[in-house]
């Protein structure tokens, strides 16, 4: 990613406790925010105009990019979680490295639109169909990361162990792809794998149905050698609870827990059927959970038990997961909508504890907790503004703007995205990406060839 340095002008900015007026952010070449000054009623000259509240970039923190184009395609009929993987196995037979690229780099231009920032990308999709190897065992991967780097977005590429069907079976025709062979062999090729200024390598535990029990201590002794974030997909479905109990005595939660996985590098994505047990080992463990209530409700998995996890210790992260719809203040607003269904009470979190899930919690997550979700001097310029001058953000008084953005704006109300200093998005289009909307759907016309 190319840097540069630049001077903006925030209408308004939060700044981690209070909107602030008229903010004056000032970038260096390295990408990050050389000075931050409030109340500056002048932009001095040159500098760029941010209209409306400036926040810090926003992280994606649980995405998987070629899901992308079931939307709509899925929303016909009904059925189950597991009907629906079976459509999503379909778009996953026709991915290349090529086409992989030009759905992600849509993708990942979609995001940057919403004001997303930084994305972790769960990846498992690694070989060709059947199994077999590219020449670059990496190709998969490493389209991805060019991807982003086309779209102006930061990754975290989670990549991804998957080597069982359920339970130590063996992997289904469609799996094959995913599957290394063993968690030594996916250890070898994911260390081949480089990270940048603009990339940073995670890896992830696909599930406790996916990888043997005895091959996952494998898998987080990678990241624990690497200090690199680790996820996993965490009873998403209670079929998975059952049948973890039935083959090894303990739900999912407990086996990782055993095996070594739980702690502050790990992200527990989804967590929705837990024990109290299971909530207890991952707050007092320190376990991050990343919910994602928009797939969450798309595939009529439940409501997880988020304000009991971060009462218990658990920070919160947000994920459009399979990009039902890529709106992070839609995923913060639901986290705290579905509470109060669930719960028939109101205000489980401030909007200020939201917008922390969409930035500072969800960097962390990502391994870039140091770095980014701030708007302060060292942090990373990373910047999203939300307009609070559309027919769904006109109104409140400019101090409850972080109110406005968490419960009435929606990524339709994202003007500017800026990345290491790069305004990639200006009055909301994409400066890096031409006709995002095109390049979706051509992209996705392609895998049904």
């Amino acid at each position: 990613m190319s840097l540069t340095a630049q001077t903006y002008w925030a209408e308004h900015a939060w700044l981690g406790e209070s909107v602030q007026p008229n903010v004056l952010i000032v970038t260096a070449v390295d990408g990050r925010i050389k000075e931050v000054r409030a109340n500056t009623p002048v932009p001095p000259a040159g500098a760029v105009g941010l209209h409306g509240l400036t926040l810090p970039g926003l992280a994606n923190a649980h995405s998987h990019a070629f899901h992308r184009a079931l939307r709509g395609v899925v929303q016909a009929g009904s059925g189950t979680f597991w009907t629906w993987r079976e459509v999503m196995y379909g778009v996953a037979d026709k991915l290349t490295p090529e086409r992989y690229f030009e759905l992600a780099r849509a993708v990942y231009a979609e995001m940057t639109m919403a004001g997303i920032t930084c994305v972790g990308e769960f990846h498992y999709l690694h070989h060709a169909p059947g199994g077999t190897r590219y020449d670059n065992p990496n190709a998969m991967g490493e389209a991805l990361i060019a991807a982003a780097a086309e779209a102006g977005i930061r990754i975290t590429l989670l990549d991804t162990c998957y080597l069982s069907s359920g339970f130590g079976a063996d992997p289904n025709t469609h799996q094959l792809r995913f599957s290394d062979g063993s968690a030594e062999a996916w250890a070898e090729r994911v260390s081949a794998l480089k990270g940048d200024g603009n990339t940073r390598i995670g890896a992830a535990v696909h599930s406790v149905r996916a990888v043997p029990v005895d091959q996952i201590g494998t898998v987080s002794g990678w990241a624990d050698h690497h200090a690199a974030p680790l996820h996993v997909h965490l009873s998403e479905q209670t079929a998975e609870n059952d049948a973890c109990v039935e083959a090894h005595g303990f739900t999912p939660t407990r086996l990782l827990a055993d095996h070594g996985v739980l702690g502050p590098r790990t992200t527990a994505v989804h967590a929705t059927h837990l024990t109290p047990g299971d909530i207890r080992l991952l707050g007092h463990s320190a376990t991050g959970v990343c919910m994602c209530p928009t797939t969450e409700r798309d595939l009529a998995d439940g409501i997880g038990p988020a304000a009991q996890l971060q009462q218990a210790g658990s920070p919160l992260s947000l994920g459009s997961d399979s990009h039902a719809v890529i709106d992070i203040l839609e995923e913060a607003r639901a986290m705290e909508m579905d509470e109060r269904l669930h719960t028939r009470t109101r205000g489980h979190w401030s909007a200020a504890r939201l917008l922390r899930a969409a930035t500072v919690d969800g960097h962390a997550a990502l391994g870039w907790g140091d770095d980014a979700g701030r708007i302060e001097p060292g942090a990373l310029a990373d910047l999203t503004t939300i307009a609070l001058d559309s027919v769904r953000t006109a109104g409140p008084p400019p101090r409850l703007g972080a109110e406005t953005a968490v419960f009435a704006a929606t990524n339709a109300d994202v003007r500017h995205t800026v990345v290491g200093g790069r305004h990639v998005v200006r009055d909301g289009a994409h400066q890096l990406v031409p006709r995002v909307p095109e390049a979706l759907a051509e992209s996705i016309a392609a895998l049904r060839d």
